[in-house]
């Protein structure tokens, strides 16, 4: 990790790597090479998470959710607060995604 980072922005880079491992069941991307974080604040007592769906009628928006939750705890001590907040604006689109989901998806 890059010693010059605060510790806010390593801490951000610590959630944005357990989000990496929640895979959207629908497209089997992970949500943040999707585009679906849009946000990450973190610090000492909570962590508070932005982020969409592909589409509100989503029907697995709750399980993403709680699966970003319980990532997200398996890497901060208990007494964080872990808040996810899905947001419908900015509504999401297919350019949100990385090159690496484009490329994944055959977009490239």
């Amino acid at each position: 990790m890059n010693e010059n980072l605060s510790k806010e922005e390593i801490a951000r880079e610590v959630i944005y790597e357990a989000l990496r491992g929640v895979i959207d069941p629908e497209v089997g991307i992970n949500i943040v090479d999707l585009g679906l974080v849009y946000e990450v604040s973190a610090n000492a007592e909570r962590v508070d998470v932005h982020m969409t769906l592909t589409s509100p009628a989503c029907p697995m928006g709750s399980q993403i959710a709680e699966e970003s939750r319980a990532a997200i705890r398996a890497k901060v001590p208990a007494s964080v607060i872990v808040d996810i907040k899905l947001v419908w604006e900015p509504m999401w689109s297919p350019e949100q995604m990385s090159d690496k989901a484009k490329q994944l998806l055959g977009w490239n």
